[in-house]
């Protein structure tokens, strides 16, 4: 088994205090599950063995090109400027900075999978392994578990090393999670890879 940590929308306008989307709940769940702060854990041990670290980042370009009034999880974007890449909103956490090599995928939708290069990234690292690290559990979490599992890869979510807009949404998708994706821990993910912080 080949595998990679994939550390997912953790963006300033989702999870930093001053995010105008974590302001609708983002910012206090990751604070409960301290997800940030494990991810951080999560990321260095996967670059001590040398594990694929590979981050995704949604957002859209000025003047949204990309963007679909017909999606209700999206449409108030644009009227309030949010996720607007090359901006400090849709950068990367700084205690989940990548590092140079590191790959960043931009994506314009909930998937990753999505009109994106991520899989072929993915098949060219002859990768057949995930975990997940990221925000929301219900939306990329979710669609990623979903997306990966069809694509034929093991999909491993790191429970601590995720977050959603509140409990309730985040233990709702974990329960339909776990019926597609063997759910880690952060100390169960070094425990399976032999890597002690």
């Amino acid at each position: 088994m080949k595998k990679a940590l994939l550390v997912l929308d953790f963006i300033n306008d989702i999870v930093h205090e001053e995010g105008s989307i974590g302001k609708d709940g983002y910012y206090h769940h990751e604070q409960e599950q301290q997800a940030v702060a494990n991810t951080a854990k999560a990321i260095e041990a996967a670059r001590r063995m040398g594990m694929p670290v590979l981050y995704v980042v949604v957002g859209f370009s000025p003047g949204y090109p990309e963007w679909n009034d017909r999606s209700k999880l999206f449409r108030p974007l644009k009227e309030k400027g949010q996720l607007v890449l090359g901006t400090w909103a849709t950068q990367v956490h700084d205690a989940l900075q990548p590092m140079p090599g590191e790959y960043v995928v931009t994506k314009n939708r909930i998937d990753p999978f999505y009109n994106t290069n991520l899989e072929i990234m993915l098949r060219n690292m002859e990768i057949d392994t995930l975990y997940l690290t990221g925000v929301s559990t219900e939306f990329v979490i979710l669609s990623t578990t979903l997306s990966g599992h069809d694509r034929g890869y093991v999909v491993r979510p790191l429970e601590d090393c995720i977050s959603s807009s509140d409990a309730h949404s985040h233990a709702c998708a974990m329960n339909v999670i776990e019926k597609l994706a063997d759910v880690y821990t952060l100390e169960q993910f070094m425990a399976e890879e032999g890597v002690k912080l």
